[in-house]
């Protein structure tokens, strides 16, 4: 029997206008925006309808941002769609998740998300980390390059995000990541490119922004949720919320598996996926992996009303 999963985006997703159509054609979207600028205490919803840019991206109001906008996609038209069998989200999207599954209330969730986008921030000045995609490479040259780079360098350089199939980020200090860029391309490897981000998010340098969400998550509330997460850190199964927010702690420093956890959900039987939010990088990912591994699935992206049409009936 054919499965259903719900993917949430994360950072890099987030643009001037996200929601704003969504908001203008479904109330109960438009409630989601309400109730963010209430939780938070500010407008939230004016910064994603008209900016500045350069304040949207900053990470305390991108990681709500993109928050808001899934939950607005859910409220708006979860009803609509099969009940997913799995929920995932990547990195910031696993928040976005777990309000999908009811593990997380919305109003905590954008609350804690915000914190987290300040932690992060705060850990590493700014100039110091940076992140860099290698496309086409392998594990094996990606691994053998971060582990020389350290050593010639004495900085930090650590895949961070397994993206799919070829697609790994790198994160480290902007020497180390340098250094390992350098060091794939005498290996051959001609696509890479340095991601516009204001930290290096998912490498050890992060390790201050675990030990401050600790205590915040710890006081977090969870509930038994609708289904299970399919996880970032270890590309698992996770239903009972002591799992969940442990999973959340160590997914701060820790790698996103997203290449592992969409196998993981393959082989569970998931054949038709639903991106819910901005942008539609995960049901591309999704695609991408599934033809290589030669499964036929269908994949949809949803972040407002012009979306609808390209919905099977």
């Amino acid at each position: 029997m054919s499965k259903t999963a719900w993917l949430f985006p994360g950072q890099g997703s987030q643009a001037v206008g996200m929601g704003v159509a969504l908001a203008e054609a479904e109330p109960a979207a438009k409630a989601v925006l309400q109730e963010a600028d209430q939780a938070l205490g500010f407008a939230l919803s004016s910064l994603m309808a008209e900016g500045p840019e350069e304040t949207l991206k900053l990470t305390e109001h991108t990681q709500p941002a993109i928050l808001t906008h899934s939950t607005m996609v859910v409220r708006a038209y979860g009803a609509r769609l099969p009940r997913p069998d799995f929920v995932a989200g990547h990195s910031l999207g696993e928040y976005s998740a777990l309000v999908g599954n009811g593990a997380l209330a919305f109003g905590d969730a954008v609350r804690t998300v915000r914190e987290r986008g300040r932690a992060m921030q705060v850990a590493v000045p700014v100039g110091v980390g940076a992140m860099a995609l290698a496309s086409g490479a392998s594990l094996a040259d990606v691994e053998a390059a971060c582990a020389e780079a350290q050593t010639q360098t004495g900085k930090i350089a650590v895949p961070a995000n397994f993206n799919g199939p070829g697609q790994i980020v790198i994160a480290g200090h902007v020497e180390g990541v340098d250094a390992a860029m350098e060091l794939l391309k005498a290996r051959g490897v001609r696509k890479m490119v340095k991601l516009p981000v204001s930290a290096p998010f998912h490498s050890p340098l992060m390790e201050p922004a675990k030990t401050h969400m600790e205590p915040v998550l710890a006081d977090l509330a969870f509930a038994q949720p609708t289904c299970p997460l399919a996880n970032n850190v270890d590309a698992a199964l996770v239903s009972d919320p002591a799992g969940l927010r442990d999973g959340l702690v160590r997914q701060i420093p820790g790698a996103v598996r997203w290449e592992a956890l969409t196998a993981v959900l393959l082989r569970e039987g998931v054949t038709t996926f639903f991106e819910l939010g901005p942008g539609k990088v995960l049901s591309g990912l999704v695609k991408r992996q599934a033809k290589e591994a030669g499964i036929e699935v269908a994949a949809y992206s949803i972040g407002g009303p012009e979306d609808l049409a390209g919905l099977p009936a």
